[in-house]
């Protein structure tokens, strides 16, 4: 009787169902979210059935049943949509795609990523670039970039500078945070671990006024690995190993991510190498222990999407002990001398002196798009970053307490909106506050070389672009800084007296310490900063970019407060109060050809620069540690005149050539004197051969070819104790020019599945040459770094 009944029940389900009305239809148009635009040969599936759209985004959908329905709607480069409708309640339903997948699934860096700016003059670095130097540092990695040079300190402290220019003058942008971690120091390197990043680029300039107003060198803007929009689990393990400092990196990754939107991602890295080697010699005590970890979780979809992302970012950096000088004497024993004053057997210890930073940054982050209007972005990022200096000082217990003790905490909202829904034209406008305070521990027991202080930010901009024809774009931009320092500083009488502070400032005094003035400046500055600029294409296959910009940098705190012995630079450092904002401008302009078979790239610029900031040494100074060089702040107008050039050609479609080359001449345009610290011309040449058969296989031999810099500051005159008078310490002449020759090889192995397996195999200075870079602050002590095999593996899964 059951089965009866079970039967019959089926039975009268089937005669219902095929009784039911089924004559009903659904119209409507399949629509572009972003600008309103109907989406022509768009597909509506269903069923087994399959609906495609006319050229007006039009569609129609017969002989439906007065039920529910799942609608897949599709577009080519569209993110796929399921729609649930009821037919009996629903007869017209407009379908919306978001068109512009750029802001959703990671961009490929191939040549066609989007630009940070139409007219500034710019560059990209892919994933596989970022791989190889998986072991290294950003400065190193960004090396590859045309006009991209590094001041160095040693092998492991890299800051890169572009087209001339370093420090305070680059912002660098970390996942949508700029960071904030004491760039001012010339041995102080980017606190970000490069393996985070999915793609770097470099704008060159101040063209990208969203990022900032006071990027007179320009914009280092890393990206993370964007995760896709669909149901999948996915990561990357990169091991490296390095004969040179006998260490090794890990660094692996992964995603996960869900249709929804949803995704979750860690990145972890670690990497460990002892002292690195001369070709001739150990470099003793240049050991490096970094440590980082990144998480980050959210919602990611076309109509409004969040997220969360936490990093930390720690490193332990040995300082090469012969550079730290007791007094002139022996720095003019280490310039005159070829070898360094210590030299021990090789260890992975890390000694006095050293660094230790670390580094928190966690970001909270909302979007939502409007229809046929734009994307609205806010954002709260925190950061701190802590330093730490270790000093070779007089007792065992002394050296366990740093010489520098910094904590600097930052705070920063932004929020902006993208008018981008018109084709002709995008309008975006910002704003942004930030506060941030610095704590100079006293218990170093040491004179601060940077006081406490409070700082508050803030800052708005409007940029635009403006398609004239298919052709040609034009934007302009124009940014508003405003910046106070309150600060807290303890002054030597002596040295408030010597720098003639008792004439401008004795209106800052507050308290009477003895021996010191306890002052409390309080500094505000007005920045404008706008830019203008053109993009043209023609013939398909030529580029032309213009720009000019107009950028001011307020003075950091190292240029106004830096008062005693820098320890990990061994020098004395002496700021001035009455240092005021640089102003810049910048003309550039890029020509470009590109195609199948060859292209080149000619970029010209010259930047000339009100009230330059600059650090030069002045002389000598006893302190209870010695005599040590004396390195001021001062400002004065320079010019910059530059060229990078670079060319390509697929002279068979196994093998390539690759040609770079960058100068920049700096000057002071009152009294014509060489600018410190400009990189030397340069010339890089690279053959390749790929054969895609042979397992991806992709081998090349580069050349590098460092030119010396001979035009250079004059060297001063400084007192030798030991002789008794005074001697020339040619402290600022270059090095001679140098050649270096670099292999590397790389394969990918399928391994199961998806999952592949590269290997890759990189050898630097090939014949062991012995070199010293100009702009590697080591440089008066020791040769640079000898011969490095590196062996890398990385899954793909």
């Amino acid at each position: 009787m059951k089965r009866f009944t079970l039967i019959t029940v089926f039975l009268l389900g089937v005669t219902f169902s095929s009784a039911q009305d089924c004559d009903k239809t659904l119209t409507g148009k399949v629509i572009d979210f972003h600008d309103g635009v109907p989406l022509k040969g768009a597909k509506i599936t269903f069923n087994d059935q399959m609906i495609v759209t006319d050229t007006e985004g039009n569609y129609t959908i017969t002989n439906l049943c007065a039920i529910s329905y799942a609608f897949t709607v599709s577009h080519e480069d569209c993110n796929s949509q399921v729609v649930t409708i009821n037919i009996a309640k629903v007869r017209s339903k407009d379908f919306y795609l978001e068109h512009h997948l750029s802001e959703l699934e990671e961009v490929k860096v191939d040549g066609a990523q989007q630009n940070k700016t139409s007219s500034s003059q710019e560059e990209t670095i892919n994933k596989n670039i970022i791989e190889r130097y998986s072991s290294g540092s950003l400065g190193d990695a960004l090396r590859e970039i045309t006009g991209v040079s590094s001041l160095n300190t040693g092998a492991t402290i890299v800051k890169p500078i572009i087209q001339g220019l370093n420090g305070s003058r680059v912002l660098i942008m970390n996942n949508g945070v700029r960071m904030q971690d004491m760039e001012w120091g010339d041995e102080h390197a980017p606190n970000v671990d490069i393996n985070t990043a999915g793609n770097v680029t470099v704008v060159k300039g101040a063209g990208a006024l969203r990022y900032g107003g006071d990027a007179i060198g320009g914009v280092i803007v890393m990206e993370p690995s964007k995760a896709p929009i669909k149901d999948t689990l996915m990561g990357k393990t990169v091991l490296t190993g390095a004969s040179n400092g006998r260490g090794g990196a890990i660094s692996s990754e992964i995603i996960r991510a869900y249709e929804t939107g949803w995704f979750v991602k860690a990145q972890g890295t670690l990497k460990r190498f002892g002292d690195v080697e001369a070709p001739d010699y150990i470099l003793s005590n240049t050991g490096v222990f970094e440590k980082g970890i990144s998480a980050s979780f959210g919602v990611n979809k076309f109509t409004y999407g969040w997220d969360a992302y936490y990093s930390f970012y720690n490193n332990k950096i040995g300082v090469l002990s012969a550079s730290h000088i007791g007094n002139v004497d022996d720095l003019i024993d280490a310039i005159n001398s070829q070898e360094p004053a210590i030299i021990r057997d090789f260890t992975y210890d890390i000694e006095n002196p050293r660094q230790e930073v670390t580094h928190h940054l966690g970001r909270l982050r909302y979007f939502k798009r409007f229809e046929k209007f734009g994307k609205w972005t806010t954002q709260y990022d925190f950061q701190r970053n802590e330093r730490l200096e270790f000093d070779v000082r007089q007792s065992e217990e002394l050296r366990k307490i740093p010489g520098i003790d910094l904590e600097l905490t930052t705070h920063t909202i932004t929020s902006d909106f993208k008018i981008d829904a018109n084709s002709e034209y995008v309008l975006d406008f910002g704003v942004l506050l930030r506060y941030q305070e610095n704590f100079a521990d006293p218990a170093t027991e040491v004179k601060r070389l940077i006081p406490d202080y409070d700082k508050y930010d803030a800052g708005m901009f409007l940029t635009g672009e403006y398609d004239i024809n298919d052709n040609m774009v034009i934007d302009a931009g124009i940014r508003y800084d405003f910046n106070q320092i309150d600060a807290q500083k303890f002054y030597q009488k002596t040295r408030w007296n010597e720098r003639r502070y008792d004439v401008d400032f004795n209106d800052l005094i507050i308290e009477d310490a003895g021996t010191q003035w306890l002052t409390n400046p309080k500094l505000e500055y007005h920045n404008i900063s706008t830019t203008a600029g053109l993009n043209y294409s023609f013939k398909d296959v030529y580029n032309l970019r213009f720009n000019y910009a107009l950028a001011q940098r307020a003075p950091n705190p190292s240029e106004l407060f830096s008062d005693g012995l820098h320890h990990s630079a061994a020098r004395i450092e002496l700021g001035d109060l009455r240092i005021d904002q640089e102003t810049s401008h910048k003309i550039s302009l890029s020509l470009q050809k590109s195609s199948d078979t060859w292209g080149w790239e000619i970029a010209p610029y010259a930047n000339i620069i009100n009230d330059y900031i600059l650090l030069e040494p002045t002389g000598v100074e006893l302190s209870n540690r010695g005599a040590f060089p004396v390195w001021e702040y001062r400002q004065t107008n320079v010019q910059l005149l530059g060229l990078d050039t670079k060319i390509y050609a697929q002279w068979h479609h196994n093998w390539k050539t690759n040609h770079s080359f960058s100068i920049v001449k700096g000057k002071e345009t009152d009294n014509d004197i060489p600018l410190i610290n400009m990189p030397a011309p340069n010339i890089t040449n690279r053959i390749t051969f790929q054969k895609e058969e042979w397992f991806g296989l992709s081998a090349s031999l580069e050349s590098q070819y460092h030119f010396r810099q001979n035009e250079f500051p004059p060297n001063i005159d400084v007192f030798s104790v030991r002789r008794g008078e005074n001697v020339l310490l040619e402290i600022n002449t270059p090095p001679p020019a140098y050649h270096l020759l670099n292999a590397s090889i790389d394969v990918a192995l399928p391994l199961w599945k998806q999952n592949t397996l590269k290997m890759g195999l990189t050898i630097n200075n090939i014949v062991n040459e012995n070199y010293r870079n100009y702009l590697n602050r080591q440089r008066y002590f020791a040769d640079d770094v000898g011969r490095n095999f590196l062996l890398r593996l990385t899954f793909n899964y």
